[in-house]
């Protein structure tokens, strides 16, 4: 494959570059083992729509061809399970979790650039073990509720599709 520059800007970034060195959707670490693409994750509706809303350009138009997108303001109707999963993102700065210089918007920001190919040693294996550590939510899930009741839980599944987990088969 030959290697491609992305070149970024958008909101939350001016002149940051990285390069494609594999396949898209393609030679992931074989602890990483997502079960929803970044598409699907934005047809099922995530983030309230809020995500990703203003750097486009950056990603395959076919992802955005079903995306719930809601670009003024945070929605849940639009997602899956209607309810509000995600904490906002100073949260997520306060404790640490996101790598500015590289994903300022965090682990699905990450997760998106990983699977068109981008690869950062170090980065990549600290978001595995993030996204890694979001089975325990999947062990409340199939420890509390019947198989595939999707009333049961309905913020923790939510929360789980936010990871790239397809809680809807739990």
């Amino acid at each position: 494959m030959k290697k491609r520059t992305v070149k970024v800007s958008d909101k939350m970034q001016k002149g940051y570059r990285y390069e494609l060195i594999e396949p898209a959707g393609r030679n992931f670490h074989p602890n990483f083992k997502p079960e929803l693409t970044p598409k699907e994750m934005l047809a099922l509706g995530v983030f309230g729509g809020k995500y990703m809303t203003d750097c486009r350009k950056e990603f395959p138009k076919s992802w955005y061809v079903r995306a719930k997108l809601s670009p003024a303001h945070h929605d849940d109707a639009l997602n899956f399970f209607h309810k509000r999963a995600s904490q906002p993102l100073s949260v997520w700065r306060k404790k640490g979790w996101i790598n500015e210089a590289h994903d300022p918007r965090g682990w699905f920001q990450w997760y998106c650039r990983y699977y068109m190919g981008r690869r950062l040693p170090g980065e990549d294996e600290r978001q595995i073990q993030r996204w890694k550590a979001i089975r325990r939510h999947i062990s409340q899930i199939k420890k509390n509720c019947r198989p595939k009741d999707l009333t049961c839980r309905p913020t923790q599944r939510q929360a789980v599709l936010h990871w790239a987990y397809d809680s809807r088969k739990m």
